[in-house]
C-alpha cells in the first residue's frame, strides 16, 4: 500500500488546474445581526423549515417547506441561503469566488467556492440559526403542472437538519423514523406532504420526456489522508425528493426571471453527439430508438429496462449517462434562441440553488435581488457570457481534477490486489484509451490491453495488472 497523503496529492491536483486552494483572509467575516437582515425580508423564522442532506454536508444551500391548499394543491417554499449579503459584486471574496466558480469536492478533502466561515457558518443554513434567505413559492397541482414561481426574501431557521439515508429509507418503509421525527411529530407530516409533491413533480417531468436514471455515485473514504474503502452513495427516495424540488425551483426561477425580460445564465444539456451508440445499446436491449435524438423515446426505453431489469439498470444508466455528454453554461436572452436541457426535458433551466458552492448561482442570486427592488440586471449581457464560459471551463477542470483524485484512491486501494479480476463495464471510449469502472469496488482505470471492439455500455472482465498511485494509473488487461 502506497504511503502517498492523499490530502497533499489532491491539493496538487486541483491547484495544477486552476483553482486557488488557499482561502482568503476571513478574519473580518463577522455574522449581520437579525435585526439588520430583515429590511424588505419576510420573517418565515416561525415555519417547520427542514433539510436533506448528506450527513457530512456543512454548506446547507437550501430548506424545504410545504402547505396543503384547500383546492388540493400542495404549496412549496425552498428558500436558499441569501450568499450575496456578505458576498457583495466587486468584492474581495466575489473574485475569489468568480477565479474557481465552483466548490471542488475530491472525497478526500474539500477547497470550497468560499471561505468556510461563510460557506459553513454565516451563509449555511446551519440548524438553530437565524439566515437569510431567497424563497422560491412554487404551487403544485394534482397533476404536477406548477404555477409560475413566486420569488421573494426572507428570515428563515432550520428547524432540523436530517440526511437522506435517515430520510430515504423512512419514506420508503425500510427503516424507522429520523430522530428529528420523532422529537418533533409534525415533521413526519410536513416530510410526506414534500415527498407528495416530489411524486406529483416527478411523474409530470416523465410524461414529458425527462430521463430516469440510476446513477451510482463513489465517494471515497480516508483516514488521515489514506484511503479505506471507496463507498457506494445509492439513489434513495430522500435524494429523489430533494432533486425534483431543485429542479421545479431552478426551472421557475428561469422563467421567472425571462417573464421580467432578464438576461441569464441557463444549464444546458444538448441532444447527446453519441445517440447513435445510445441506438446500438437499446437495440442491443431489444429495443428501437428513433434515428434522431428523442428524449421522450429513450425515457421510455429507460422506463421499460428499469422494470425489466432492475438488478441490471444501474450498468445501462451508467453507459446513457457518459454517452450523453456534459451539460454546460449558456446565457439566454428573453426571445432568443432556446437550447433547453436535454436530460431533464426542459427548455428553461438556471443554477439557483447552491449559491455557497456554484457562482453561477450567486450571480443568477443577484439577478434577482436586483428585480424584486426595481433595479436594472447588475450584469450585461457581455459580462454574463463571460461568465458563463468561465464556469463552464472550471467546471470541466473540477472534473478531470477529481477524477484524478478518486483514481489516485483506487490506485491506492488497488494497490495490494494486483493479478485479480474484476467484473467492469466500459465508461469511456477516447483517443487516450478504453476506460472501465469496476463493480466491486467501483474504481476506474484504462485497459491497456484487449481492449479492441470494447465500445461504452459492454460488460467484461478485467485483470489489474499494475497501479501507480502517484499518478492516478489503474491498468487493466482483458481477461
Amino acid at each position: 500500500m502506497s504511503t502517498i497523503d492523499l490530502r497533499d496529492a489532491a491539493r496538487a491536483a486541483v491547484a495544477s488546474h486552476g483553482f486557488a486552494v488557499d482561502q482568503p483572509d476571513q478574519s473580518g467575516l463577522t455574522a449581520i445581526a437579525p435585526a439588520a437582515l430583515s429590511a424588505g425580508a419576510r420573517d418565515l423564522t416561525g415555519l417547520l423549515w427542514s433539510s436533506i442532506d448528506n450527513l457530512e454536508t456543512r454548506d446547507l444551500d437550501q430548506l424545504e417547506f410545504a402547505e396543503r391548499l384547500p383546492d388540493g394543491g400542495i404549496r412549496i417554499l425552498l428558500a436558499v441561503a441569501d450568499v450575496d449579503v456578505y458576498v457583495p459584486k466587486g468584492s474581495a471574496l466575489d473574485a475569489y469566488a468568480a477565479q474557481n466558480t465552483t466548490s471542488v469536492y475530491t472525497g478526500v478533502t474539500t477547497f470550497p467556492m468560499l471561505p468556510e466561515r461563510l460557506s459553513t457558518d454565516l451563509t449555511s443554513l446551519v440548524e438553530g440559526e437565524t439566515r437569510a434567505a431567497m424563497v422560491v413559492s412554487l404551487t403544485v397541482h394534482g397533476d404536477g403542472s406548477v404555477e409560475p414561481a413566486e420569488v421573494f426574501r426572507a428570515l428563515v431557521c432550520n428547524r432540523a437538519k436530517m440526511t437522506y439515508s435517515d430520510v430515504g429509507a423512512w419514506l420508503s418503509g425500510a427503516g424507522a423514523p429520523p430522530r428529528p421525527v420523532v422529537a418533533h411529530a409534525p415533521l413526519g407530516d410536513q416530510l410526506r406532504l414534500q415527498d407528495e409533491a416530489a411524486q406529483r413533480l416527478r411523474e409530470r417531468r416523465h410524461e414529458r420526456g425527462a430521463l430516469d436514471l440510476e446513477t451510482i455515485e463513489a465517494n471515497t473514504v480516508s483516514v488521515n489522508g489514506r484511503v479505506v474503502d471507496i463507498a457506494l452513495i445509492h439513489k434513495t427516495r430522500a435524494r429523489e425528493l430533494i432533486e425534483d424540488f431543485m429542479i421545479a425551483a431552478n426551472t421557475g426561477v428561469a422563467n421567472f426571471l425571462e417573464a421580467k425580460g432578464i438576461a441569464s445564465i441557463r444549464r444546458v444539456v444538448k441532444a447527446p453527439k453519441r445517440w447513435p451508440r445510445i441506438v446500438n445499446l437499446a437495440a442491443r436491449e431489444g429495443a428501437t430508438l428513433p434515428a434522431e435524438p428523442d428524449a421522450k423515446a429513450l425515457a421510455a426505453f429507460l422506463a421499460a429496462r428499469r422494470k425489466a431489469a432492475p438488478e441490471r439498470f444501474a450498468d445501462l444508466s451508467l453507459a446513457v449517462v457518459k454517452l450523453l455528454g456534459a451539460g454546460e453554461y449558456d446565457v439566454e436572452v428573453p426571445g432568443g434562441e432556446q437550447h433547453g436541457h436535454f436530460g431533464l426535458a426542459v427548455d428553461d433551466y438556471a443554477h439557483s440553488t447552491a449559491p455557497n458552492r456554484r457562482y453561477a448561482d450567486l450571480v443568477t442570486q443577484r439577478q434577482l435581488k436586483a428585480v424584486l427592488a426595481g433595479a436594472p440586471s447588475p450584469y450585461t449581457v457581455d459580462e454574463l457570457t463571460g461568465i458563463a464560459a468561465r464556469c463552464t471551463r472550471m467546471e470541466d477542470e473540477e472534473r478531470v481534477a477529481e477524477r484524478e483524485v478518486r483514481k489516485m484512491a483506487g490506485a491506492a486501494l488497488l494497490s495490494a490486489r494486483i493479478g485479480e479480476t474484476f467484473d467492469a463495464i466500459v465508461t469511456g471510449d477516447t483517443p487516450k484509451g478504453v476506460f472501465v469502472r469496476l463493480l466491486h469496488p467501483p474504481v476506474e482505470g484504462r485497459v491497456v490491453r484487449g481492449f479492441e471492439k470494447l465500445d461504452v455500455g459492454d460488460r467484461t472482465r478485467v485483470k489489474l495488472l499494475e497501479t501507480d498511485v502517484a499518478k492516478g494509473f489503474i491498468d487493466f488487461a482483458r481477461a
